[in-house]
Order: structure tokens, then C-alpha cells, then sequence
């Protein structure tokens, strides 16, 4: 297998995979260290929370009194890097593009493969991702601009706040993705229907209403054009815990980088409907 260019703001053709696993096994390789986004398509993908259990009940009660941003999929066994539930081959350890690590709430690293910090007390959290539904909307005709261009998903954080639970609490962040009118009518519809990766956009148009200042300089990910006539249309995001630890500080957290997900064996045709 021959190495894939994937710098993070790489605007060239995405490569295509035969599957999730083969997705995957690049990834473990280290053959592809860049967003995920409009890699296998039809396939579930997980934003990546990893936690010592002595957080995790803290955390288990944050997702559940926040389900937009964090829809569950799967949560491991304390100090089990697999995740069959997810996929047969699945290990959290290898199988994210780039990792964050944080301690008492600072950005410490990003490697390639988190194998080296592994603790037998750590316990894994994969939440919904909005790339799930990116296919649904492709497929109705509406335009992605991130996805046309190869670049990853545009985020803000906003001036809306989570519901707490224990030491975790902090601001929603959410992604962006201009449409027309009548594309965000329809995208409104479409992803309403997938409560398990996001559901429905939180807001639309002025962001400055949700406490956006500058629309051309996102938190994380890329910046993408509004092209006159569009709205700018905001979901929920999984980075919402990135934020949430900036702010609880525990001493060890471990996350995707921004963009960078865990890819599934499982079908977003296989998404619980609303």
C-alpha cells in the first residue's frame, strides 16, 4: 500500500477504500494522517473520548444530559482498546488518524498511535459524527463545500452551554456548512431523521447570535467560503468534550483530533430513524 498525501488541508482528490477495514488498516499504517471526511461514505464514523474510569461514570451522565453533541455508540470495557460492537478489529489505540492528549486540560501532544499511554484503567467513548449524514445530503443534491474542496469540517465554539455533570461542563461547539435556503430546508429534514450523529442543526444564519465573532477564522478545522445567497447552517458537534476538557481539566484525557474519526463497520443506513 503505497502512502496517501494527507496534510490537513490537503484540496486534492480524496483516496477511496474498499471498505472501513481497509480504511482502517491505512490508518494503522500510517498511511493516512488527515480528516476523515468522505472516506468510506457509507460507514459510521465516532468522534473518540478516552477517559480513566474514575471519570467515566462523570462522562457516561455528560453524554447522556447532552445528546445532540454527543450521541453514544459504544463505550469499552475499562482498559479494553477493542470495540466489537463497532467493528471485530477495531483498537482505539491505532485506528484514529491523529490523536490529542491532555493533561489538566492542556493540549500536551497529537500522535499517530496512543499505544505507549495505554493504562489498564481507561475506558473509551465514541460518539455520533456528523460525516455520517454528509452522504444523506450528497445525495439529495445538496452541496458540501468541505467535501468538494478536501478540506475538513469548519467548527466554532459557541456562547451556549452544556448541561453539566460532576467536573465536565463547558460550551457546545458546533460545525458549519453553508447552503441555500432551500438546501438548508431539506438538510434541516434529512439529518432530523439521525438523531445518533447530531440530528438537526442548533441554529442557522447569524452567528453572531451563538456567539460566533469572525465566521472565517473557525476554532478547529478549515475555513470555508459563504458564497452570496448562502446560510451559513450550524450542528452540533462531537469536539464538544475537546472543550468541555479545557475546562474540567481531569489529568489525563485522550481525543480524535478534530476531523480525524473513527471509522465503523457499521452502516449509516443502519441508524436508528426519528
Amino acid at each position: 500500500m503505497t502512502a496517501i498525501d494527507s496534510s490537513p488541508s490537503a484540496t486534492a482528490e480524496r483516496p477511496s477504500f474498499a471498505s472501513a477495514r481497509e480504511a482502517r488498516q491505512a490508518i494503522r499504517a500510517g498511511l493516512w494522517r488527515s480528516h476523515t471526511s468522505g472516506l468510506a461514505p457509507a460507514n459510521v464514523q465516532g468522534n473518540v473520548v478516552i477517559l480513566p474510569v474514575a471519570l467515566a461514570s462523570d462522562f457516561l451522565r455528560f453524554c447522556q444530559r447532552n445528546p445532540k453533541p454527543c450521541p453514544l455508540l459504544a463505550v469499552s470495557e475499562p482498559g479494553d482498546p477493542m470495540l466489537p460492537t463497532l467493528g471485530a478489529d477495531i483498537d482505539i489505540r491505532s485506528d484514529v488518524p491523529l490523536y490529542r492528549v491532555w493533561r489538566d486540560g492542556e493540549l500536551i501532544d497529537s500522535p499517530a498511535d496512543i499505544g505507549a499511554l495505554w493504562q489498564g484503567d481507561l475506558v473509551s467513548f465514541v460518539l455520533g459524527c456528523s460525516f455520517s449524514f454528509e452522504r444523506a445530503l450528497i445525495d439529495a443534491g445538496i452541496e458540501l463545500r468541505h467535501v468538494r474542496q478536501g478540506r475538513n469540517v469548519a467548527m466554532y465554539r459557541t456562547n451556549i452551554p452544556t448541561t453539566p455533570a460532576g467536573s465536565f461542563r463547558g460550551p457546545l461547539v458546533v460545525s458549519m456548512r453553508p447552503m441555500k435556503a432551500a438546501d438548508a430546508i431539506r438538510a434541516v429534514q434529512i439529518t432530523a431523521r439521525v438523531p445518533a450523529v447530531h440530528g438537526a442543526p442548533v441554529h442557522l444564519g447569524d452567528p453572531a447570535l451563538i456567539g460566533i465573532a469572525d465566521i472565517g477564522h473557525p476554532d478547529f478545522g478549515d475555513p470555508v467560503d459563504i458564497e452570496p445567497g448562502e446560510l451559513p447552517v450550524f450542528w452540533a458537534c462531537g469536539v464538544t468534550p475537546q472543550a468541555v476538557v479545557m475546562a474540567a481539566k481531569p489529568a489525563l484525557c485522550i481525543t480524535h483530533a478534530p476531523g480525524c474519526m473513527l471509522i465503523t463497520d457499521r452502516l449509516n443506513s443502519d441508524l436508528p430513524f426519528a
